[in-house]
């Protein structure tokens, strides 16, 4: 696979993808090493723009390189969950959208990543392969917000059959 090849993501490519995946399970696991030591933390160091820098500049390496970081990453991630007391996973943390999350769900929320970003790896790995209780998730929080990507009265006329399915904006 070619990481210069472009995602299903717009604007990112396989190595910027990838390379968030890499990112993103570092920012698990140092909220989960917080959580085991009773302390707050946050997702990325330098919040948004740290986190778009470290891909950015992750994205442009070779495939071997990608793949090992995902590895590594990926084993901490499940080695430092599996250290956790089960005090810990009630332990908060801060996203870097400024969510205040509980270890436990910083671990579901990782999970989440890695099922949605497989699909747009474009390897036909669909939506239609996804769990059934993460497709229930996110259409509860989905559609709950809605109204905020489209507009309510695009919504409701595309819902109605009156015009054209309105552009989403992007989902974060």
């Amino acid at each position: 696979m070619n990481p210069a090849r472009p995602s299903e993501l717009p604007g990112w490519s396989i190595g910027h993808l990838l390379t968030h995946l890499a990112r993103n399970a570092d920012s698990v696991t140092r909220r989960l090493e917080a959580a085991g030591l009773g302390e707050h933390a946050h997702q990325y160091e330098g919040g948004l723009d740290g986190r778009l820098a470290e891909i950015d500049e992750g994205a442009r390496r070779s495939w071997s390189e990608l793949r090992d970081d995902v590895q590594r990453s990926s084993a901490l991630l499940e080695a430092t969950a599996a250290g956790l007391s089960p005090q810990a996973w009630a332990v908060e943390s801060t996203t870097v959208t400024g969510l205040v999350q509980p270890a436990a769900t910083v671990l579901e929320r990782r999970i989440r990543e890695v099922v949605i970003h497989h699909t747009d790896l474009g390897l036909s790995f669909t939506p239609a392969a996804w769990p059934d209780d993460l497709v229930s998730e996110l259409n509860e929080e989905l559609l709950a917000t809605l109204t905020v990507r489209v507009g309510a009265n695009a919504l409701a006329g595309w819902l109605t059959g009156r015009s054209p399915a309105p552009l989403l904006a992007p989902w974060s």
